[in-house]
Order: structure tokens, then C-alpha cells, then sequence
């Protein structure tokens, strides 16, 4: 089947308006999000936005690119409320059926992009959203005498509580408002910061890597999901890499601009370009990518369809390395290195035989293509 791989900005306005608004990436656009049943939205809440309690028919994990904000929980099954307070940098899973409500109680623009899985949505590639107020309110379908007495309530209250928010999706509230302070008493972890300086992977000059997954977060392996945070200095390459168990990985540009190129079976690249901020694409399985930063630096966020810490390239011997690629040893010894490293950013990397090696230049991914380009440009230390 032939994949049509894409890098492309939110391009669909689901909802807009004073307090804020809500966008997506249409299946027509990416159409990989419908093919591998994948789904991506992004909230943007102006300060004092409000968006209106609700719950998905998919699983997702939201980032916060920016802001702080105010969110209320409640799980399935459950009477309590858990309160929640969010910054630029943290992540919060959220399972389907969970029902939530998003306030930004700042001064500054708050915006989270959330990246998850539509297996059993109503539409493949999207999120569906089910409103518990408001013009699209669940409430507002039934009859109000049957509201009425679920709720020990007359009927002509029901009908204020079914029609009294004339609000759709986001509102904007008032100044004399006072929101909930965040919950003291939780049972479980529900969000975490993956934006830190205490990374898993840490490369001066080169950059850092942090990952989320069912070992540190035990509610995302119900989800079959894992997210990971990656930042490249100027001009760093996140090396060569795939997913060895089959996970897709979808990629979103949080910040700055470089370059991106995906190869398939065929060893030709399915996808070779410029990418900027703002901008997704999908990585189907087992498929190759790499990653170059441009001067100013990079950070993406990535979300892979399992709850494991994924495998990338594994250690090849000297042997086989130099009968497949006809190097010497002590060429070998840089190709290793390159090789070995997967997600390790390869821009000053220690091997596992004390080797150190700096990529002088890498602006064009081309000069990775061929064995001797890519000796000419490390420098054995």
C-alpha cells in the first residue's frame, strides 16, 4: 500500500471564538491518521477561556506548549472530582470516557496539543467530543421530565440546567469566578513534566531526550500509548532510528524548524523535507527517520502507539559492518557509533568502546547517504 507521508499544520477549525478555540488535522490532509486510526487536535484558550466539561471516544496525551492551566478529572465509575494544575512543558494523559474541563486562569495564551489513537472512534483520524453543558449539551436531547426525576428536580429546572449555558465547546468567563485549587489528595499520578533538564538522554551540545511510558506512568499502558520529548541544539541530528516493534510514531514540531527524512523498505526516502513549527506527520511501521535541526534549535514532541520504551537500531559487531559496508576497522569504529545510537542524538556521542566522535557538518541530510560522507564529517577524539 502506497503511504502518502506529510508534514502539515493544524488545518481544520473545529470550533472559534472569544475564549478560545479548538483545532485539528483533517484526514484529507493527513490522511495517515485515518489509515493507522491515529487522531491530533489542538487547544488554544485565551486568558480567562473555559472550556466547557466533557469527554472523547478516544485516548490521547496532551502537551502544553505554552501557559498554565486549571483542569478538572473525573474517571469513569467515579463521584470525585481530581483538580489538577498544568504548566508549559508537563503532560497529561487522558483515557476515553474521562470526563474533563479546561480553564486558563493566566494572563498569557495557553495552547496544548493533544497526539492519540482512534481505534474504536466514531471517525477514524478524529477525536469526538461529547459536551456535558452548553449548546451541544447531552442533557439538551432528553426529555426534561426524565432529567427532572434523575436529578430530584422540577421540570422547568432541568430545563434551566439543559439550555442555561448558551456557550458551544469554549466560553469566556467573567473576573469574579474562583476555580478550585488543585486536588491535595491523589491516589494516582496524573500528569508529569517530560520538558526537564533531568532527561533520560543528555548530550552537551547536542541536546536531550525524555520519555513517558507504562514504567513511570502506569495509566498509559491501559491506553497503549508513550510519549517523548526530544530538544536538539543548533544544528544537531537525532540519529537514524525505527521503532523495532512494529509502534507508529507520530512527530510534532513544538518549536523551531529542520529537517526530516523517512525512508522505507525500498531504501529510498518516502519523505524528505523542511518542517516547522506548528507541523505533524506520521511515521509508519518499521519505517527509518532522522531528524536536523536548523540554527536555532528544535523541540519535538512524539507519541509511539505503545506503552514500552521503544528499540531503535541495534549494535552491529565490526565484522558484519565491515563486510556489508566494506570499511575498515577504524572506520568501523565511527559507523558503530552512528549506527548503535537510535535515538541518542548524534552529536557528540561516547560509544560503547570509548570512542568519541563530533558531526562537524550536517545541513544537508544528503551528506549521510554514503559511507565515505559520513566518515569525512566525524572527527575521532
Amino acid at each position: 500500500m502506497e503511504m502518502k507521508l506529510v508534514a502539515e499544520a493544524a488545518d481544520q477549525t473545529v470550533y472559534e471564538g472569544e475564549g478560545g478555540g479548538y483545532y485539528s488535522w483533517s484526514t484529507s490532509k493527513s490522511p495517515l491518521l485515518q489509515d493507522l486510526k491515529l487522531g491530533a487536535g489542538k487547544l488554544l484558550l485565551h486568558p480567562h477561556g473555559f472550556a466547557l466539561p466533557h469527554y472523547a471516544d478516544s485516548s490521547k496525551i496532551g502537551y502544553v506548549l505554552e501557559g498554565v492551566c486549571t483542569v478538572g478529572l473525573v474517571a469513569p465509575n467515579s463521584s470525585q472530582e481530581t483538580v489538577v494544575v498544568i504548566k508549559k512543558g508537563d503532560v497529561i494523559p487522558l483515557q476515553r470516557g474521562v470526563v474533563s474541563w479546561w480553564f486558563n486562569g493566566g494572563e498569557t495564551d495557553l495552547t496544548i496539543v493533544f497526539i492519540g489513537e482512534t481505534t474504536i472512534a466514531q471517525i477514524p483520524g478524529q477525536f469526538t467530543y461529547y459536551f456535558m453543558a452548553g449548546v451541544l449539551g447531552i442533557l439538551r436531547g432528553f426529555q426534561s421530565d426524565v432529567v427532572a426525576k434523575v436529578f430530584g428536580l422540577t421540570n422547568q429546572e432541568s430545563e434551566d440546567i439543559a439550555t442555561s449555558q448558551p456557550g458551544v465547546v469554549i466560553v469566556k468567563l467573567g473576573d469574579g469566578i474562583v476555580f478550585p485549587n488543585a486536588s491535595k489528595y491523589v491516589k494516582e499520578k496524573l500528569y508529569a513534566t517530560i520538558d526537564t533538564p533531568k532527561a533520560d538522554v543528555v548530550v552537551k551540545g547536542g541536546g536531550t531526550i525524555n520519555s513517558l511510558t507504562g514504567k513511570d506512568f502506569p495509566m498509559v499502558v491501559e491506553m497503549g500509548l508513550s510519549a517523548r520529548f526530544v530538544r536538539l541544539e543548533c544544528e544537531a541530528i537525532l540519529a537514524p532510528s525505527y521503532v523495532a516493534d512494529g509502534s507508529i510514531q507520530v512527530i510534532y514540531v513544538a518549536k523551531g524548524s529542520g529537517r526530516i527524512r523517512v525512508v522505507g523498505s525500498d531504501g529510498n526516502p518516502s519523505f524528505d523535507g523542511e518542517v516547522g513549527d506548528g507541523e505533524l506527520m506520521v511515521v509508519p511501521r518499521f519505517f527509518g527517520v532522522t531528524v536536523i535541526a536548523d540554527e536555532g534549535g528544535m523541540e519535538l514532541f512524539l507519541i509511539i502507539n505503545t506503552s514500552k520504551t521503544p528499540k531503535s537500531l541495534q549494535i552491529i559487531s565490526f565484522v558484519i559492518l565491515e563486510a556489508c559496508l566494506r570499511a575498515t576497522s577504524r572506520k568501523s569504529v565511527g559507523l558503530e557509533g552512528i549506527i548503535t545510537c537510535g535515538f541518542t542524538i548524534c552529536f557528540k556521542y561516547q560509544s560503547s568502546i570509548g570512542t568519541t566522535f563530533k558531526v562537524e557538518e550536517h545541513r544537508n541530510i544528503d551528506d549521510y547517504t554514503s559511507n565515505s560522507k559520513v566518515l569525512r564529517n566525524i572527527k575521532y577524539g
